[in-house]
């Protein structure tokens, strides 16, 4: 089987990054984006995705997160789509439903080669901690936009910001891993009826 990883470098004039991915890991992760709560969701994702990431980040934070977040959310995803390669034999589509204590959320993607997301979250606060929440649509429309997927989140229950958060990362690190799993009964085989992605 071939190796589905990736090392992927963007340099604008406001932020430089860097990210290597192992698709099929075993969740190990490092992180250097200097926003904590965003390495803390990022790890997450890693580790119910049993994906290996490693993601440095160099932005200019003095103006704020945006240009950052927003930027790793685009990386990410043109990382995704250099690692998964032809798509052969993959399962394409993953959902998982995540709880943590009153917080529910939903993820379901399909690595269809066609962007899109709906996204349908609601934070109590402005901010977890130092982390704008309205910051999370950017990063996943970012990358939605560069893994060429449709991607609906939903966040079904919850009270508390900082456990939908996690609801939503652990949940969509657990759709990947489901959806970039290989089907031993569509060994070669494109899931698609077009014959491509």
């Amino acid at each position: 089987m071939t190796e589905r990883t990736a090392s992927v470098e963007r340099n604008t004039l406001e932020t430089q990054i860097r990210i290597t991915i192992n698709l099929d890991g075993t969740g190990k992760a490092r992180f250097a984006t200097g926003m904590p709560f965003l390495d803390h969701m990022l790890d997450q994702v890693a580790r119910h995705g049993m994906i290996d990431l490693d993601i440095e980040c160099k932005g200019d934070h003095h103006i704020d997160d945006h240009h950052s977040v927003e930027d790793i959310g685009i990386t990410l995803g043109q990382a995704f789509a250099k690692a998964i390669g032809d798509k052969k034999g993959i399962r394409r589509y993953g959902h998982a439903y995540v709880p943590l204590d009153e917080a529910l959320s939903r993820v379901v993607i399909d690595f269809s080669g066609r962007p899109g997301l709906e996204h349908q979250v609601e934070y109590p606060r402005a901010s977890i901690g130092a982390f704008e929440t309205d910051l999370f649509y950017e990063f996943f429309q970012g990358f939605v936009n560069h893994a060429l997927v449709t991607l609906h989140i939903d966040n079904l229950k919850g009270r508390n910001s900082h456990h939908i958060a996690e609801t939503v990362f652990k949940a969509f690190g657990r759709a990947l891993r489901m959806a970039l799993e290989f089907d031993p009964r569509m060994a070669g085989i494109m899931p698609s009826t077009k014959g491509s992605l």
